[in-house]
């Protein structure tokens, strides 16, 4: 039995090469004879060289002693090129230092230290993630001999790690708004640069005219396209790179990533190649110009769809980071893409639904009020700014009979084109209830109705959120009386300021609001000074969340304080309690009173006798004379002459005429009777039933009200005319 040859220590690793193995064909197997400690010690290297591990042993001087094999793969370097060198010396990288301070470390106190750094390793051209281990090593003593560091490649765990934390980010970031181009610049944000060096959002022109683009793909392989830039983001620092600026339309000629996309509809990912620049610099030569400045050589084109329409392209571009796109990060770009298309396909539809909306409301709501004899008129209308559609406020000043004014302010529940139509609706009817003159409680009685039958057909039709509920405040307001009758449905109670400036919140009975039925409405009438302003609003001007139960309050305050005009109250009611664009629609109209006195109106009993037609037409006669109206006396005398024959005839006492001058020359005939007349078309063999009949064709208009005590006939006819 012979003893095996020592092994010399020369600090080389015993490879597999360096041993061969048994003897030759035949040969009979020698004993074993018993293993010496040289023997362990090169077993021993041969097992951590062979190690598929990627780890290295070093001395307490931080000097290399043993590497892997694999190690040697990851470095590029064999062992004895890199034995007696520290980590600094093999690799120069940041990171190396930062290795050899934990090494230190664990030298210092015998415990293990973990990192993580980030690599570019020699060979390689993208960055790696490794976890590294440093165990201490101790000898027979317990002391620390050396630092045994193990390597672990976790590059596609981080990346992946990353991917997910990106497609997080994205889906907070990406649409905090309803704002198309805030919401394509955020995603152009989330992109850069997390993912690439430079992103563009180009869309469709008829995108950002809330349009639907037509079926197919925007464009055909081959051909050019137009698309709109709304949104870039770059890692430089002004965006040098970029050619089209902002809203600006730019053709992208065929070969170019966004019109082959387009036309394809798949998601493109390429090099940029010398072939490519060249096609570019024939067809753009700016753009093929910036991408040789500065090194672009890795493109992604998205095509951004969502509902199955095509809204645009994303790109992202590669030229500082030297790794070029991989298909782990066309998926990713995908993702963050197809977020952001549904984000800015809401956004569409919702600019296009506030754009009917507003439209909508605007040919609704009235126009600027003509001039009224009964008050001076200011009003503001304020859509929300933060709901998806407008809302049903509104107000109106409709004139009546008699020199009168009916003030309107109501607020129907609910945003969007079914409210503003609902609104539409409901101020129609109230126009048409105003025009038979009904009581405030009466009229609105019938809106209640009226609201119930709207809901009714809302539901049958099975339209969503059938439900219809309003509510309105509405006063009359007689300038020859200064009487105010008012009557509300479940709105807030308006203000009224005095002339000296005292400010109180009218007690109106509340009534229930309209569409609950089956409940009356009571009114309240008072008489006002004259220069008294009365103030109507909607629940968006005082109960926002900025004013809560202050709103009130502060309305008193601001409209106790003196100020030059209507127009300037309404601007700093606003100012107070709307400091930013309001949360819901605001609708404000403010009333200040006028009084027609007796330069104005003239009042005469009319007896009952036949007699009283002749001297009513004279004392008309004469009032015409004192108010220099000498043109209207013939159409005047015709009308006083049939409208008090109608009262003697079909009337009952008490009969008076009253004439008031305004704008226009109204003359009344009230009588104790409520039945009310008829125009009709009288025979040729008849003697009679042409009065009204002329009446109707010598005026601008006339019609009948109902009074307490009976009705009044009235009759305005056009001074102008006369």
């Amino acid at each position: 039995m012979t003893r095996s040859e020592p092994v010399e220590d020369d600090g080389r690793v015993p490879r597999p090469e360096d041993s061969a193995a048994g003897g030759g064909p035949g040969a009979s197997p020698a004993r074993p004879s018993p293993p010496s400690e040289d023997d362990d010690d090169a077993l021993v290297r041969w097992a951590f060289a062979q190690s598929p591990a990627t780890a290295a042993l070093y001395d307490t001087r931080l000097r290399l002693r043993l590497a892997t094999v694999r190690m040697e793969q990851v470095i590029g370097r064999p062992e004895k090129a890199m034995r007696g060198l520290r980590v600094s010396e093999i690799l120069v990288d940041p990171q190396s230092e930062l290795t050899e301070q934990h090494m230190r470390r664990v030298l210092a106190s015998g415990e293990e230290e973990r990192l993580q750094v980030t690599l570019r390793l020699p060979g390689h051209d993208r960055e790696s993630v490794w976890t590294i281990s440093l165990l201490p090593v101790r000898g027979r003593g317990g002391a620390v001999r050396g630092v045994l560091l193990s390597a672990q490649d976790v590059t596609a765990e981080h990346l992946a790690r990353e991917r997910l934390v990106l497609v997080n980010e994205a889906s907070l970031r990406i649409g905090t708004t309803l704002d198309l181009a805030r919401s394509a610049q955020e995603l152009a944000d989330v992109a850069v640069p997390q993912l690439a060096d430079f992103a563009t959002v180009d869309l469709l022109p008829s995108i950002e005219g809330g349009e639907d683009p037509r079926a197919g793909p925007p464009g055909r392989s081959g051909k050019p396209v137009k698309l709109r830039r709304v949104a870039s983001r770059s890692v430089l620092e002004g965006s040098p790179e970029e050619v089209v600026a902002h809203g600006a339309l730019a053709t992208y000629p065929e070969g170019s990533p966004a019109a082959e996309c387009l036309a394809t509809g798949r998601p493109l990912l390429r090099k940029v190649t010398p072939d490519a620049l060249t096609a570019w610099e024939r067809d753009a030569p700016e753009r093929a110009a910036r991408v040789r400045k500065y090194g672009f050589h890795s493109v992604l084109a998205i095509p951004m769809r969502a509902r199955g329409i095509t809204l645009g392209v994303v790109t992202f571009s590669r030229h500082r980071r030297p790794e070029p796109f991989e298909r782990d990060d066309l998926l990713l770009a995908e993702e963050i893409t197809a977020r952001a298309a549904v984000c800015i396909d809401n956004a569409r539809r919702y600019s296009r639904e506030r754009r009917t909306s507003l439209a909508l409301q605007s040919s609704l709501l009235p126009g600027r009020p003509p001039r009224q004899a009964a008050v001076e008129i200011a009003s503001r209308y304020l859509p929300a700014s933060a709901r998806p559609g407008v809302g049903g406020d509104w107000f109106d000043v409709i004139p009546l009979s008699g020199a009168r004014v009916a003030l309107v302010v109501g607020d129907v529940v609910g945003h969007g084109i079914q409210a503003s139509a609902a609104m539409g609706r409901l101020r129609t009817a109230v126009r048409t209830l105003a025009d038979v003159d009904l009581r405030p409680d009466e009229l609105l009685t019938h809106l209640d109705d009226l609201v119930i039958h709207l809901s009714a057909e809302a539901d049958s039709a099975q339209v969503p959120s059938g439900d219809i509920g309003a509510t309105c405040l509405y006063a009359v307001y007689d300038p020859v009386s200064r009487r105010c009758t008012l009557a509300r449905a479940g709105h807030p109670v308006p203000a009224l300021t005095t002339p000296d400036g005292a400010v109180e919140f009218l007690d109106v009975p509340a009534g229930p609001p309209l569409g609950v039925g089956g409940l009356p409405f009571e009114t309240i009438e008072l008489e006002l000074a004259e220069g008294s302003v009365l103030t109507l609003y909607t629940n968006g001007l005082v109960d926002s969340r900025e004013q809560g139960v202050e709103g009130l309050q502060t309305l008193r305050e601001v409209l106790a304080r003196p100020a030059t005009s209507l127009e300037s109250s309404c601007d700093a009611v606003l100012e107070a309690l709307l400091p930013d664009r309001p949360a819901d629609d605001v609708a404000l109209l403010m009333a200040r009173t006028r009084a027609l006195d007796t330069a104005h109106v003239a009042t005469w009993d009319v007896p009952a006798e036949a007699s009283a037609v002749a001297r009513a037409r004279k004392e008309a006669c004469l009032q015409l004379d004192v108010w220099g109206l000498d043109e209207a006396a013939f159409v005047t005398e015709l009308v006083v002459s049939e409208l008090v024959t109608n009262a003697l005839r079909y009337g009952n006492a008490p009969i008076r005429l009253r004439l008031i001058r305004d704008k226009n020359l109204i003359i009344e005939v009230s009588d104790g009777s409520s039945t009310a007349p008829h125009l009709r078309r009288a025979r040729s063999s008849d003697e009679g039933g042409r009065g009204l009949l002329l009446v109707a064709q010598l005026t601008q208009g006339w019609g009948t009200r109902q009074t307490y005590t009976g009705k009044t006939i009235w009759a305005e006819q056009s001074l102008t005319a006369a």
